[in-house]
């Protein structure tokens, strides 16, 4: 596979689909395509940028020497660390010309919201005291991938935002969270090595465990707290769900935490295509 495939880390591309999946759901009638669409290129590039960027960072800190999940550009040599910046900078001037023309179309209040996005990404893993090092991670994501996210592509097709739209986004951002703390679950030991305090690593192993099968616990809770009838369909995927939760809190750990990152990725997809699918209905 070509190394910047690689780089971009595919599985984690459910956490940028999935709110603008839903938020368009929920827009109904006031659906427009094409607003979607940039708003689903400024949710793609964010994320593709947020995994150079963390690649990048990572990198040149060190903090990716001994790492057991995906194929790292930086650590592992098969790119240089500024063109790895440069990528991670690319994607987020897509995201950024994408994000421009939809604040052209709605509200320049977006810039500041694409401004402050970029920032968060960044300093996840950058700068001299990146977040990420320190288990704020999960909260960014929860804002950014779930409530911004899912509330921004609301509001670019419908100029409005409604708590109904914020309500929906607590379980895409739940989901997130999970992709990012089962993420940090398999990588705890190496991380706090090299003194990365992420979540997982405060928490300790067990506890760690717990918060992820608590989040996916918190997806389906939240999506049926919405009070749409038709969205007690999101517990077709439950089944899916209690088995990555199973196999997460019976053990699994290092290489065998790989395809369950995948999994859960794979879990948001469908989870969000079901729960547009009830809004839509």
């Amino acid at each position: 596979m070509n190394k910047w495939i690689l780089g971009a880390r595919p599985r984690t591309l459910p956490a940028s689909i999935a709110p603008v999946l839903v938020a368009t759901a929920l827009a109904g009638p006031d659906l427009d395509w094409f607003r979607a669409t940039l708003a689903l290129q400024v949710s793609i590039w964010l994320q593709i940028g947020v995994n150079y960027a963390n690649d990048y960072s990572d990198g040149i800190k060190g903090t990716d020497t001994h790492r057991i999940g995906p194929t790292r550009l930086v650590a592992t040599g098969l790119a240089s660390a500024d063109a790895v910046k440069y990528a991670a900078l690319i994607s987020f001037g897509i995201a950024s010309m994408c994000g421009l023309w939809l604040s052209i179309l709605t509200s320049p209040i977006l810039i500041a919201v694409g401004f402050v996005s970029i920032a968060a990404a960044w300093s996840y893993t950058g700068g001299r005291k990146p977040y990420g090092y320190s288990g704020f991670g999960e909260v960014s994501v929860f804002v950014f991938f779930g409530l911004v996210a899912t509330v921004g592509s609301f509001y670019v097709q419908t100029q409005r935002i409604t708590l109904m739209s914020v309500i929906v986004a607590v379980p895409i951002g739940a989901l997130s969270c999970a992709i990012l703390a089962i993420n940090n679950l398999r990588d705890l030991h190496q991380d706090a090595l090299v003194g990365k305090k992420t979540l997982a690593v405060r928490m300790g192993d067990t506890a760690a465990r717990r918060s992820f099968a608590s989040l996916l616990l918190i997806a389906h809770v939240a999506a049926i707290a919405t009070f749409r009838p038709m969205t007690i369909l999101t517990l077709l995927v439950a089944p899916f769900t209690f088995k990555i939760a199973r196999q997460v809190m019976h053990g699994a750990s290092g290489l065998d935490l790989i395809p369950l990152l995948g999994k859960t990725g794979k879990l948001q997809l469908i989870f969000a295509a079901v729960f547009a699918l009830s809004l839509a209905i």
